[in-house]
Protein backbone atom coordinates (compact mmCIF):
# COMPACT_ATOMS: atom_id res chain seq x y z
CA UNK A 1 0.00 0.00 0.00
CA UNK A 2 1.50 3.42 -1.08
CA UNK A 3 1.78 6.26 1.72
CA UNK A 4 -0.79 8.03 2.55
CA UNK A 5 0.26 11.32 4.70
CA UNK A 6 -1.66 14.41 5.96
CA UNK A 7 0.64 17.41 6.09
CA UNK A 8 -0.55 19.46 8.75
CA UNK A 9 2.16 21.66 9.53
CA UNK A 10 0.54 24.66 11.34
CA UNK A 11 1.11 27.28 8.32
CA UNK A 12 -0.71 25.13 5.93
CA UNK A 13 -3.58 24.67 8.45
CA UNK A 14 -3.81 28.33 8.60
CA UNK A 15 -4.26 28.83 5.03
CA UNK A 16 -6.27 25.92 4.53
CA UNK A 17 -8.49 27.91 7.32
CA UNK A 18 -8.14 31.26 5.12
CA UNK A 19 -9.60 29.17 1.83
CA UNK A 20 -12.58 26.89 3.62
CA UNK A 21 -14.13 30.19 4.52
CA UNK A 22 -17.14 30.72 2.41
CA UNK A 23 -16.27 35.09 2.08
CA UNK A 24 -12.98 33.98 1.02
CA UNK A 25 -12.75 36.07 -2.59
CA UNK A 26 -11.80 34.59 -5.66
CA UNK A 27 -8.14 36.66 -5.93
CA UNK A 28 -6.99 35.92 -1.78
CA UNK A 29 -8.48 32.27 -2.68
CA UNK A 30 -6.10 31.35 -5.65
CA UNK A 31 -3.16 32.94 -4.18
CA UNK A 32 -3.28 30.54 -0.70
CA UNK A 33 -3.99 27.08 -2.49
CA UNK A 34 -0.51 28.71 -4.43
CA UNK A 35 0.64 28.88 -1.13
CA UNK A 36 -0.44 25.57 0.54
CA UNK A 37 1.07 23.48 -2.78
CA UNK A 38 4.04 25.45 -2.37
CA UNK A 39 4.87 24.20 1.31
CA UNK A 40 3.02 20.82 0.54
CA UNK A 41 5.78 20.32 -2.33
CA UNK A 42 8.25 20.68 0.41
CA UNK A 43 7.35 17.38 1.87
CA UNK A 44 6.06 15.33 -1.12
CA UNK A 45 9.85 15.90 -2.89
CA UNK A 46 11.23 14.77 0.56
CA UNK A 47 12.09 11.34 -0.84
CA UNK A 48 13.59 12.58 -4.50
CA UNK A 49 17.02 10.86 -4.84
CA UNK A 50 20.74 12.29 -4.44
CA UNK A 51 23.69 11.80 -5.60
CA UNK A 52 27.59 12.96 -5.04
CA UNK A 53 29.13 15.67 -6.80
CA UNK A 54 32.55 17.04 -6.16
CA UNK A 55 32.43 20.64 -6.09
CA UNK A 56 35.20 23.38 -4.56
CA UNK A 57 34.31 25.56 -2.02
CA UNK A 58 36.38 28.76 -0.96
CA UNK A 59 37.81 26.93 1.79
CA UNK A 60 38.38 23.23 0.00
CA UNK A 61 37.34 20.73 -2.63
CA UNK A 62 34.48 18.60 -0.97
CA UNK A 63 31.80 15.81 -1.95
CA UNK A 64 28.55 17.11 -1.66
CA UNK A 65 24.85 16.01 -2.61
CA UNK A 66 22.80 17.31 -5.25
CA UNK A 67 19.16 16.14 -6.83
CA UNK A 68 20.28 13.21 -9.29
CA UNK A 69 17.98 14.39 -12.08
CA UNK A 70 14.95 12.70 -11.88
CA UNK A 71 12.49 14.35 -13.97
CA UNK A 72 9.56 15.50 -12.28
CA UNK A 73 6.34 16.31 -13.93
CA UNK A 74 3.34 18.19 -12.83
CA UNK A 75 -0.25 16.90 -13.72
CA UNK A 76 -3.31 18.80 -12.57
CA UNK A 77 -6.57 17.51 -13.13
CA UNK A 78 -8.24 20.08 -14.73
CA UNK A 79 -9.66 22.29 -14.07
CA UNK A 80 -9.05 23.36 -10.51
CA UNK A 81 -5.90 21.23 -10.26
CA UNK A 82 -4.30 24.41 -12.68
CA UNK A 83 -4.43 26.38 -9.74
CA UNK A 84 -1.76 24.00 -7.43
CA UNK A 85 0.38 24.36 -10.43
CA UNK A 86 2.65 27.26 -10.38
CA UNK A 87 3.22 27.23 -6.63
CA UNK A 88 5.23 23.60 -7.03
CA UNK A 89 6.36 24.99 -9.75
CA UNK A 90 8.35 27.87 -7.48
CA UNK A 91 10.12 24.90 -5.59
CA UNK A 92 10.83 22.70 -9.07
CA UNK A 93 10.89 25.05 -11.69
CA UNK A 94 12.74 22.82 -13.81
CA UNK A 95 9.39 20.21 -14.04
CA UNK A 96 7.39 19.87 -16.73
CA UNK A 97 3.67 20.00 -16.98
CA UNK A 98 1.15 17.71 -18.40
CA UNK A 99 -2.81 18.48 -18.06
CA UNK A 100 -5.56 15.54 -17.87
CA UNK A 101 -8.99 17.01 -18.26
CA UNK A 102 -12.35 15.27 -16.34
CA UNK A 103 -15.71 15.93 -16.16
CA UNK A 104 -17.74 15.08 -13.64
CA UNK A 105 -21.83 13.33 -15.36
CA UNK A 106 -24.16 15.10 -12.49
CA UNK A 107 -26.60 12.18 -12.72
CA UNK A 108 -24.03 9.40 -11.88
CA UNK A 109 -21.06 11.68 -10.66
CA UNK A 110 -18.76 9.22 -12.98
CA UNK A 111 -15.98 11.15 -14.02
CA UNK A 112 -15.25 11.33 -17.87
CA UNK A 113 -11.77 12.32 -20.04
CA UNK A 114 -12.06 15.21 -22.57
CA UNK A 115 -8.05 16.04 -22.52
CA UNK A 116 -4.95 15.34 -22.53
CA UNK A 117 -2.12 16.44 -22.85
CA UNK A 118 1.86 15.38 -21.59
CA UNK A 119 5.43 15.27 -21.60
CA UNK A 120 6.32 12.78 -24.27
CA UNK A 121 8.60 10.69 -21.35
CA UNK A 122 6.27 10.63 -18.86
CA UNK A 123 7.77 7.10 -18.39
CA UNK A 124 10.94 7.95 -16.92
CA UNK A 125 9.34 11.05 -14.45
CA UNK A 126 8.30 11.09 -11.26
CA UNK A 127 4.70 12.50 -11.37
CA UNK A 128 2.88 14.85 -8.89
CA UNK A 129 -0.85 14.67 -9.92
CA UNK A 130 -2.63 17.64 -8.31
CA UNK A 131 -6.19 18.54 -7.97
CA UNK A 132 -7.67 20.40 -4.55
CA UNK A 133 -10.19 17.93 -3.84
CA UNK A 134 -10.38 14.21 -3.54
CA UNK A 135 -13.99 13.44 -3.01
CA UNK A 136 -15.60 10.18 -4.70
CA UNK A 137 -12.01 9.57 -5.55
CA UNK A 138 -13.32 8.93 -9.83
CA UNK A 139 -11.44 11.52 -10.95
CA UNK A 140 -8.02 10.41 -9.48
CA UNK A 141 -8.91 6.64 -10.26
CA UNK A 142 -9.44 8.07 -14.21
CA UNK A 143 -6.47 10.23 -14.64
CA UNK A 144 -4.31 7.76 -12.82
CA UNK A 145 -5.28 5.04 -15.45
CA UNK A 146 -4.57 7.06 -18.10
CA UNK A 147 -1.15 7.81 -17.35
CA UNK A 148 -0.81 4.02 -16.21
CA UNK A 149 -1.95 3.21 -19.83
CA UNK A 150 0.60 5.70 -21.16
CA UNK A 151 3.61 3.71 -19.59
CA UNK A 152 3.40 5.91 -16.12
CA UNK A 153 4.25 4.31 -12.82
CA UNK A 154 6.28 6.66 -10.11
CA UNK A 155 3.38 9.00 -9.30
CA UNK A 156 2.33 10.81 -6.00
CA UNK A 157 -1.62 12.17 -5.78
CA UNK A 158 -1.32 15.52 -4.23
CA UNK A 159 -4.49 17.65 -3.01
CA UNK A 160 -5.89 20.02 -0.09
CA UNK A 161 -8.90 18.17 1.09
CA UNK A 162 -9.93 14.83 1.34
CA UNK A 163 -12.58 12.77 1.98
CA UNK A 164 -12.14 9.47 3.78
CA UNK A 165 -14.24 7.68 1.02
CA UNK A 166 -12.13 9.19 -1.78
CA UNK A 167 -8.71 8.29 -0.12
CA UNK A 168 -10.03 4.59 0.55
CA UNK A 169 -11.25 4.39 -3.18
CA UNK A 170 -7.88 5.46 -4.75
CA UNK A 171 -6.00 3.89 -2.49
CA UNK A 172 -8.40 0.10 -3.37
CA UNK A 173 -7.61 1.09 -7.21
CA UNK A 174 -3.98 2.26 -6.89
CA UNK A 175 -2.50 0.63 -3.84
CA UNK A 176 1.03 1.93 -5.43
CA UNK A 177 0.06 5.60 -5.33
CA UNK A 178 1.20 7.57 -2.59
CA UNK A 179 -1.79 10.01 -1.16
CA UNK A 180 -0.34 13.30 0.42
CA UNK A 181 -3.34 16.07 1.37
CA UNK A 182 -3.32 18.78 3.63
CA UNK A 183 -6.94 17.82 5.42
CA UNK A 184 -8.57 14.53 6.16
CA UNK A 185 -11.71 15.77 6.76
CA UNK A 186 -15.38 14.14 8.04
CA UNK A 187 -16.74 12.73 5.03
CA UNK A 188 -19.03 13.66 1.72
CA UNK A 189 -22.27 14.52 1.45
CA UNK A 190 -25.49 13.35 -1.05
CA UNK A 191 -23.91 15.35 -3.84
CA UNK A 192 -20.64 14.04 -3.53
CA UNK A 193 -19.09 16.95 -2.03
CA UNK A 194 -16.52 17.21 0.93
CA UNK A 195 -17.85 17.99 4.03
CA UNK A 196 -16.75 20.86 6.02
CA UNK A 197 -14.30 21.10 2.89
CA UNK A 198 -14.04 24.41 0.43
CA UNK A 199 -16.86 24.20 -1.75
CA UNK A 200 -16.12 23.76 -5.63
CA UNK A 201 -12.31 24.66 -5.92
CA UNK A 202 -12.62 25.35 -9.20
CA UNK A 203 -15.75 27.96 -9.06
CA UNK A 204 -13.76 29.49 -5.99
CA UNK A 205 -10.26 29.58 -8.32
CA UNK A 206 -11.69 30.79 -11.46
CA UNK A 207 -14.76 32.98 -10.09
CA UNK A 208 -17.19 31.05 -11.89
CA UNK A 209 -20.53 29.20 -10.46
Amino acid sequence: MGKFQVIDHPLIQHKLTIIRDKDCGTKVFREVVGEIANLMAYEVSRDMPLEDIEIETPMTKSIQKTLTGKKVAIIPILRAGIGMVDGILELIPAAKVGHIGLFRDEETLEPHEYFIKLPEDIDNRQLFIVDPMLATGGSAVMAIDSLKKRGASNMKFVCLVAAPEGVKTLQDAHPDVDIYTAALDERLNEDGYIVPGLGDAGDRLFGTK
